[in-house]
């Protein structure tokens, strides 16, 4: 018996994905969100990737198994929480902050959303990693935020506008663009905070 087949399916696996280092994953993984933004899901291929990353499909299949799981792993590699370490001391402030931070992204994400969102309500895997990725995290740090208001006192415990901020928020993100044809800046995210979301709450 030789040492490969002694060593198993599940070694030899592992083995062939050690050759991958973190820094060419990252490379693969940035294309991948990249040609996903400029191009749009459908027009993403592993072919693609190799070609622009200067690598073998068969180096892609053999990690990755399908483009789904491809971009599935790029999305939670990709997972950053740009609302986390906001604390201001005051939930007003603290929106202004979130909007700030949402509208230096919003180009880049709301692309990526926009282009993921077809294929996500038909492959489970992907819609999962989606929200993973640029959902869950940031309405977990808003209602974060929410509860340190309510505990300060600035806002009513059972306010009935509070469960629907984050869709206030993530919904502008989305509809600009559709609306104008601009993405959502800092600028224009700061002044519908302060137009529409502070006054639901009788906040300045």
């Amino acid at each position: 018996m030789t040492s490969q087949a002694a060593d198993g399916p599940d070694t030899v696996a592992a083995s062939r994905r050690s050759k991958i280092t973190p820094e060419r994953e990252r490379e693969f993984f940035d294309a991948v969100l990249d040609q996903v933004r400029e191009c749009g899901y459908d027009s993403l291929t592993m072919e693609g990737i190799a070609s622009s990353t200067r690598c073998s499909k068969s180096t892609l299949y053999r990690q990755w198994k399908t483009k789904p799981q491809f971009v599935a792993a790029a999305l939670r590699a990709n997972r950053r929480v740009r609302f986390a370490g906001i604390d201001t001391g005051s939930l007003a402030e603290d929106l202004r902050q979130a909007a700030r931070a949402a509208g230096d992204w919003s180009g880049k994400d709301t692309r990526l959303l926009q282009a993921l969102m077809p294929a996500a309500t038909v492959d489970k895997e992907l819609a999962e990693a989606l929200r993973d990725a640029l959902v869950t995290p940031e309405i977990a740090a808003l209602e974060k935020m929410i509860a340190r208001g309510v505990a300060r006192g600035e806002v009513p415990a059972g306010h009935p506008a509070l469960e629907f901020v984050p869709a206030m928020m993530f919904g502008v993100l989305r509809v600009r663009p559709v609306l104008s044809g601009q993405y959502a800046d800092a600028d224009y995210l700061v002044r519908f905070v302060e137009a529409a979301v502070l006054p639901a709450f009788g906040l300045t």
